[in-house]
């Protein structure tokens, strides 16, 4: 397992952008968001494995892009006209190269997970 950090929540008003860093203490293949609101499940946001390949979730197609710094092992979820359904709390996870190949958005694909950090958008 490696360490994972998340930074850059905060508070915006609908239309608002955030971005959320992870920063990983180690190699890592395969990484995504999750996120996590009050009495819902956690359920995945986007995914990036190591050669770039991203994916994204219907909700938030077009306006979030997940990026990663291969040099700084560190990834990035840009988030751009936030939505208040967009409000949770946000994790990263990731996993190395021998644990992935399976669905990218169960979360039993990773086996580092950050604390979190919350995203609030008010309307």
């Amino acid at each position: 397992q490696v360490q994972l950090v998340e930074s850059g929540g905060g508070s915006v008003q609908a239309g608002g952008s955030l971005r959320l860093s992870c920063a990983a203490s180690g190699y890592t293949w395969c990484m995504a968001w999750f996120r996590q609101a009050p009495g819902k499940e956690r359920e995945g946001v986007a995914t990036i494995t190591g050669d770039g390949t991203t994916t994204y979730a219907d909700s938030v197609k077009g306006r979030f892009t997940i990026s990663k710094d291969n040099t700084k092992n560190t990834m990035y979820l840009q988030m751009n006209s936030l939505k208040p359904e967009d409000t949770a709390m946000y994790y990263c996870a990731a996993s190395p190269p021998w644990r992935c190949g399976g669905s990218r958005y169960s979360p039993d694909e990773y086996n580092s997970w950050g604390q979190g950090t919350q995203v609030t958008v008010s309307s």
